[in-house]
Order: C-alpha cells, then sequence, then structure tokens
C-alpha cells in the first residue's frame, strides 16, 4: 500500500536536478540575504515590498522600501539596470513578493524572492530594525 506521498511517482533525477537548480534562479532565502549583509558581499538590492507604514513598524536592516504599487522606471531610476533585486513582504501568506517580481521582470529588472519574508526571517533568529533610528 502506498502513501499520498509516494503515489505521485517522484521525477527524474534529471527532471529533479533541473528543477531544483532552475529553482535558484528565482528564490534566495533569508539565511543566505543575512550572511551577504553582515559579511560585506551584498551584491544585490533588498526591497522590501510592503507598505511605508508596515516597513517604518519593523524591517530587514538595510532594506530599501517600495511598495509593490509603487514599482516603476521613476522609482528604480537611481539604479543601474543589471541590479539585482531581492524582494520581502510580510511572509508567505502574503503575495506582494509575487507582485514585485512581476513589476520588477516586466520593467526589465533582474528579481528573486527571499522565501520567507518578514515571517521567515525572525524564525531564523534575525532581528528587525524601525525606521525611527534613521528620523531626524
Amino acid at each position: 500500500m502506498s502513501s499520498a506521498v509516494s503515489r505521485p511517482q517522484a521525477a527524474s533525477n534529471a527532471e529533479a536536478l533541473a528543477h531544483f537548480e532552475n529553482l535558484l534562479r528565482f528564490e534566495t532565502d533569508c539565511w543566505d540575504v543575512h550572511h551577504a549583509l553582515t559579511n560585506d558581499r551584498q551584491d544585490f538590492v533588498l526591497l522590501d515590498v510592503r507598505g511605508e507604514e508596515a516597513f517604518n513598524k519593523a524591517h530587514v536592516a538595510g532594506a530599501v522600501n517600495i511598495p509593490h504599487a509603487r514599482l516603476s522606471m521613476e522609482t528604480l531610476a537611481q539604479y543601474p539596470d543589471d541590479t539585482l533585486f531581492v524582494v520581502y513582504c510580510a511572509g508567505p501568506h502574503c503575495n506582494a513578493t509575487e507582485k514585485a517580481a512581476i513589476r520588477l521582470a516586466k520593467l526589465n529588472r533582474p528579481v528573486k524572492k527571499m522565501i520567507g519574508g518578514v515571517c521567515g526571517w525572525l524564525d531564523e533568529g534575525f532581528t528587525l530594525t524601525d525606521s525611527t533610528e534613521f528620523a531626524q
């Protein structure tokens, strides 16, 4: 007797390899982003695509806030065309990263999603900051 897990036959090794290698072209995780940020290896712009209120309440230190609905050629004009944007939102229950990734791709900008978003960041034990420290 087989389980619901094994009933659909697993992909071939070649299919699995292609799928998972391809997936990494679209996604990164919180640990890899944190490692890059804390080891002077940031070669991307970390983009918080939530609303301004949520960003001001708490966000990943070093992130730039451009809500997904405001992504445009104008709001991205300061970044070179080949800038990699890593987008995140609240977490798996939020689809703002997908909306942002679609907009960025339509604008011919390289993009990856940070899986887990704020929830994943906190689950990894990393801390958030707020914008009050930058207030003048």
